[in-house]
């Protein structure tokens, strides 16, 4: 007898903003996951500045790593998990809300607005969002506190899971929000 296909066949990773591929938090998820990882820099970085490109280019950037890790993994791009940290994330829900095929998404410490100023929502695309999202997140998140996520997330067509974990918008304990993302991805 045939097993069941699973539908998450790799895991695209994206760093936030002031870091690299190389983010102990992406490390630490790629060595928990069962599957294929890519983490990803941005042009930005890859160019050795520090002030990150504008949206456009950051997705598109998400769009042309999503595609080489398909073709690297041998898998059909709606079989790729996409996310990664803060600015990398909104990235990649923004590909995901803008059509770019995934199989879920998975965002930590997720940018709901900048610090101090929660009237500038980073939200306008989630009602195009209708893969199951991930959420994990600090308990006090400047970027964003657990209520305004639950809130705005509503608005997320696919499932949505909330997790989260005492800190900021670094928590700490990479192994446990790695673990809590490996296991997340199994049970897809």
């Amino acid at each position: 007898m045939a097993g069941r296909a699973r539908p998450v066949g790799a895991l695209l990773l994206a760093p936030g903003a002031g870091a690299d591929r190389d983010s102990p938090a992406l490390v630490a998820v790629e060595e928990a996951v069962r599957v294929p990882v890519a983490r990803m820099d941005f042009p930005y970085r890859k160019a050795g500045r520090k002030a990150p490109d504008r949206a456009p280019v950051l997705v598109e950037a998400v769009r042309e790593e999503a595609a080489a890790l398909a073709a690297a993994a041998r898998v059909r791009p709606h079989r790729i998990a996409l996310g990664g940290r803060s600015m990398g994330g909104r990235m990649c829900s923004m590909a995901v809300a803008e059509g770019l095929p995934a199989a879920a998404l998975v965002l930590m410490s997720y940018p709901l607005h900048p610090p101090g100023r929660p009237e500038k929502l980073r939200v306008d695309h989630f009602g195009a969002i209708a893969v199951p999202c991930l959420f994990v997140g600090g308990t006090s998140d400047p970027f964003g506190s657990p209520e305004e996520l639950e809130h705005h997330t509503r608005a997320i067509a696919g499932p949505v899971t909330h997790v989260w974990v005492t800190g900021g918008h670094s928590p700490k304990g990479h192994a446990g929000i790695a673990r809590t993302v490996a296991d997340w991805l199994a049970s897809l």
